[in-house]
């Protein structure tokens, strides 16, 4: 796409550039072409190179260009016009270097870097740099050694060792040095001797292809009417270009499989597939699904992979050899070739957002891909978002209901305990006690009957706050104004914030005195803790992202469960991300008001959406499940709607409060946070830029006040909140205020577009 700077401002960054790297030489060579390249920096501008006469380079091509003293690489974002390309003598321009062994970034997908870019006001650069996240990728794979007999080999005398390698490449198959020294029971400098005695040549392979092909013409399972119907639709949309679809099944409706049978689908007709699943390091289940349906896995894609795995999955990708890819959030920025349906799991959850870097939300972004791509995107949950919602009803999405559990199981029975009425014992030696004696009693059945308990308290360690009972001080993080909070496993208090960690002090650092720090209220391990206690013959488990250090750790502990090895799973909200045990019937929400309060628009909605998911994972087979939840306030709406199971009715009411108030998605939103080590400097900036704010008909500016974590390692926050009717952009506004304030080197600044948290 052509640069929307000035020529001026490009000759502006060429005489710039030019007095900082007065040791490049420019290029002698000025017949190229002039091309704009982007870096994967944090720059919105596209610097301008001169083609190589003997290797011209075109639009998305990746490249190696110098920029100063260095060698960086870059995608070919565009050529220059002949306009802009008076502003700069050729003779000044650097030439490209190298063109990479990768195919060429595609047009839609350095349309998708510019949308993202504008969209969320991020430098295009920045955007790129989550694109090209694997340098190594960059380099092709190293040919691959293998061994096979010398076509004119001497005589020789062969000691046994020899001999049975020579026997094993009597088939005339060429072995890599590892396989064939291990089939023959041999070392390696075995192989490597006959090799220079002339018995045994090497010879280069191919590299294997990294990923098989999943099977799309493989028989699935059979579906239910609802299924069917609508795994017909989704299929016939794989040729009706762009078009967004809503899956929306109860918990246990089987809407994987329906999903499934558009990726048969779409890889029948040749094109890639992109699944984003929001928590893809405990998918065990999921991946295991996907196999036995395609008789191959698919391509991986997060944070836990090792440099090589990245780097053999994003050239697979690139080259179109892995075909299907399931991935967190950022597996929408891989490059892929052939793209041509995406699916997101769970498009409700709040785990889409990403929160650091560029702020994006991958659901709305990976609406825009299908969009430009001009192929189907499918949005699936079993508690859609209200955003979702409301582009069904407005009739920019279709929707897909499936009203029926599968298999005949039906929906778990879900009630309220009101604990004003039914307050949880204390226990002995250890003080307060967090489950009511209904859930108490419930979870002592369900034991007895040979089944599971699942207990959900969405709150990882111990306690989440420490305290002196003599003088009343709170143990509190000494970079973010947060507490810190006991991890009595760990053995030590942590941020959940920074990632600050402290020991446990014997005494009290503001009083001195000893034995005098307690702790308040429960994690998921004081609630093991005291399920110990209650039911000592059952075996447990801790499910929380900090006792779950990774993927293979949460596929052992799911195949457990699985297994029936574990009798009680407490955990936080990892445990509602779509697992499936058959044998779990009965769970225990210990604090379902947990999440309702605390300023976010969005509150309520979350609350339901976690607790329904929650709900769902109880009697998903053949034994039927209930659901028992501890709240002090029944009578709140959202308890109210898990109780009926009046979702509908739930989200009606949402819309009209949001609606009223002119809140998302009835109205847009804007954020700017600023952060300095200085509080004063902050400060200071942040009057500036009020008084900066622009006077607009419709536009509202709120702030700027202390963030709910005014303090986040060790950076002090301000935030500012602009608030725009529905069909305006808050981006132009946004621009043209940063436009009138130069803010301090050391203060920070970030926006976020469509804010889902505001802490």
């Amino acid at each position: 796409m052509p640069d929307r700077h000035t020529s001026a401002a490009r000759a502006r960054r060429k005489l710039l550039d030019s007095v900082m790297n007065p040791d490049a030489t420019p290029t002698p060579d000025s017949t190229g072409e002039r091309v704009q390249v982007l870096l994967p920096l944090p720059l919105r501008e596209a610097y301008d190179y001169l083609s190589p006469a003997d290797q011209p380079v075109h639009p998305g091509d990746v490249v190696r260009v110098p920029l100063g003293r260095r060698q960086v690489v870059g995608v070919v974002w565009d050529r220059v016009s002949a306009s802009d390309a008076e502003a700069v003598p050729a003779g000044r321009l650097k030439s490209v270097l190298a063109r990479c062994d990768v195919p060429p970034f595609t047009a839609v997908q350095r349309r998708f870097i510019d949308w993202v870019a504008d969209y969320t006001m991020a430098p295009r650069g920045a955007v790129l740099r989550m694109a090209l996240s694997v340098p190594a990728g960059l380099e092709p794979p190293r040919p691959i050694t293998a061994y096979r007999l010398a076509a004119n080999a001497p005589p020789a005398k062969l000691t046994a060792a020899r001999r049975k390698v020579l026997t094993e490449l009597a088939n005339g198959l060429a072995r890599p040095l590892s396989e064939l020294a291990r089939a023959a029971g041999v070392s390696t400098s075995v192989v490597k001797g006959l090799c220079a005695a002339g018995l045994v040549e090497s010879v280069p392979l191919p590299p294997s292809r990294p990923f098989a092909l999943p099977g799309h013409d493989r028989a699935g399972p059979d579906l239910s009417a609802d299924q069917t119907v609508a795994a017909a639709t989704l299929t016939a949309q794989q040729d009706d270009g762009f078009v967004v679809t809503i899956l929306d099944g109860v918990t246990g409706s089987g809407k994987t499989e329906v999903y499934f049978e558009a990726i048969a689908a779409a890889l029948g007709r040749g094109r890639q597939i992109l699944v984003l699943l929001p928590e893809i390091a405990l998918s065990a289940q999921w991946l295991d699904r996907f196999a036995q349906r395609f008789g191959a896995a698919p391509a991986v894609w997060h944070s836990e992979l090792t440099a090589a795995q990245r780097r053999e999955t994003w050239r697979a990708v690139a080259h179109g050899a892995a075909r299907v890819v399931v991935g967190a959030r950022s597996a929408l920025f891989l490059p892929f070739a052939e793209l041509g349906l995406i699916v997101v799991d769970e498009e409700h959850d709040s785990a889409f957002k990403q929160e650091d870097g560029v702020i994006y939300h991958a659901r709305d972004m990976a609406v825009v891909r299908a969009q430009l791509g001009a192929f189907p995107i499918v949005l699936v949950s079993a508690t859609p978002s209200l955003e979702s919602v409301v582009n069904c009803n407005a009739g920019r999405y279709g929707h897909l209901h499936l009203p029926d559990r599968h298999g005949g199981a039906v929906l778990p029975e879900i009630s309220l305990i009101d604990l004003r009425r039914h307050k949880p014992p204390r226990l002995e030696g250890i003080g307060p006690g967090w489950l009511s004696p209904p859930l108490r009693q419930a979870v002592t059945e369900t034991i007895a009957a040979g089944e599971q308990t699942m207990l959900f308290l969405n709150r990882r360690g111990y306690a989440p706050l420490t305290l002196c009972r003599a003088c009343g001080h709170r143990l509190q993080c000494p970079r973010c104004t947060a507490w810190l909070v006991e991890h009595r496993l760990a053995g030590s208090l942590q941020c959940h914030h920074c990632g600050h960690r402290a020991a446990l002090p014997e005494t009290c650092p503001a009083c001195q005195a000893a034995g005098t720090l307690a702790a308040c209220g429960p994690g998921v391990e004081r609630l093991a803790e005291e399920a110990a206690i209650l039911f000592p013959q059952a075996r447990m488990a801790v499910m929380a992202s900090d006792t779950i250090t990774g993927p293979s750790a949460a596929t052992a502990l799911l195949a457990a469960v699985a297994a029936r090895e574990i009798d009680v799973l407490i955990g936080t909200q990892i445990v509602a991300k779509g697992h499936h045990f058959p044998y779990l019937t009965l769970v225990g929400v210990v604090d379902a008001d947990l999440g309702l309060f605390g300023g976010d628009l969005r509150a309520a909605e979350r609350t339901y959406q976690l607790l329904h998911q929650v709900a769902g994972r109880a009697g998903r087979a053949a034994h039927a499940g209930r659901v028992l939840m501890q709240t002090v306030e029944p009578e709140h709406p959202v308890m109210q709607a898990l109780a009926s199971g009046e979702r509908d009715r739930f989200l009606d009411v949402e819309a009209q409060t949001r609606a009223a108030a002119a809140l998302p998605p009835f109205g847009r939103l804007a954020a700017l946070i600023l952060s300095d080590p200085d509080a004063d400097r902050v400060d200071a900036a942040c009057r500036a830029l009020a008084r900066a704010a622009p006077r607009v008909d419709g536009i509202a500016v709120f702030g700027p006040a202390p963030a709910p974590l005014a303090v986040l390692r060790g950076r002090h926050r301000r935030r500012f909140l602009i608030k725009a009717p529905r069909g305006v952009r808050p981006q132009p506004f946004v621009r043209q205020w940063l436009a009138a304030v130069k803010l301090p080197s050391q203060t920070r600044l970030q926006i976020d577009i469509d804010p889902y948290s505001f802490l």
